[in-house]
């Protein structure tokens, strides 16, 4: 990978990470869903007006936008914001590999490979520990619903594989357009008008500051840089650097937010970031290398079976 698109991933990583303390932030004075309906519309306008159609059937747009839109958020910001801490958060985000893996196995007959198999007992058993850990001294409801939005995400990357859309920035600001109506609707039944008035009538600085982030840093910029990225170099190369993500989020939590981590927390973030990494093709590079290694070392025409 070229330094500067190296720069990329990360610089993308830190964002992400970065973007569970600003929702964190945002959530003082946004409802959650009134939160989300805002997060895309400001992500969607103005740009939709100036750009083309998105250049994949509107069945998968549609699909794309509930599912990592509607749903991932949604269930995001009601889990934060009914306590789960957001280093926390990043960390069990990271479950959707395992989700991916599994729906494009059920939808897409894609059969995993072994070390895919490997990750997700490694990940599935640090996700065990993390519910463990944090069910002791909190309600489980809240990591349910981040858990639920990872299987979201999940949903909404096996159908952006399947769309296939040729220009992730154009297809992300599409994308956008779905969530606002649903949720603003869901935010007027579930939260109440006076909540979201108040909240639309009294806005602060951070509050401000946060919307902005999120929608245009986490949403149109880094999802653009991400797909472009995957263009060039593939999914298998890439998606590793997302494992970069809880990393930025947990530190930038305990430097921000002063939220503490356990031994059982830590342990089980090295068995998720493990168990992700195999799941993103981790264990079939160590299998290429010991390949390469062992025909340099016996000679290329030798049988390295």
């Amino acid at each position: 990978m070229h330094p500067r698109h190296l720069l990329a991933a990360v610089v993308v990583a830190l964002i992400w990470g970065i973007n569970f303390v600003v929702i964190d932030i945002g959530l003082e004075h946004f409802p959650p869903f009134l939160f989300t309906a805002l997060r895309f519309t400001v992500a969607a306008v103005p740009a939709v007006f100036f750009i083309g159609r998105p250049q994949v059937p509107w069945r998968w747009v549609l699909a794309v936008g509930l599912s990592i839109g509607a749903f991932q958020f949604g269930l995001l910001f009601l889990g934060i914001h009914l306590g789960m801490p957001a280093g926390l958060s990043s960390l069990v985000m990271q479950s959707q590999a395992v989700f991916t893996m599994a729906f494009a196995a059920l939808l897409l007959g894609e059969r995993p490979g072994r070390w895919q198999i490997v990750g997700m007992v490694i990940a599935l058993a640090g996700m065990g520990l993390v519910a463990l850990d944090y069910g002791q001294a909190s309600p489980l409801l809240a990591f349910v619903l981040v858990l639920a939005a990872a299987a979201s995400w999940a949903l909404g990357n096996v159908a952006t594989r399947k769309a296939a859309p040729p220009d992730a920035f154009k297809f992300m600001v599409w994308v956008s357009v779905v969530p606002p109506l649903p949720m603003f609707a869901l935010s007027l039944l579930v939260e109440g008008v006076g909540p979201d008035l108040q909240a639309l009538t009294r806005v602060t600085f951070p509050a401000l500051f946060s919307l902005g982030f999120v929608a245009w840093l986490s949403t149109l910029v880094a999802y653009g840089l991400w797909g472009m990225l995957i263009r060039r170099y593939g999914a298998t190369t890439v998606a590793p650097y997302s494992l970069l993500v809880p990393v930025f989020g947990m530190s930038s939590s305990a430097l921000v937010l002063h939220e503490k981590m356990s031994g059982i927390a830590i342990a089980s973030a090295g068995l998720v970031i493990v168990g992700v990494a195999l799941t993103s093709g981790f264990g079939q590079k160590l299998t290429g290398w010991q390949r390469a290694r062992t025909a340099a070392r016996y000679g290329a025409g030798h049988d390295v079976e």
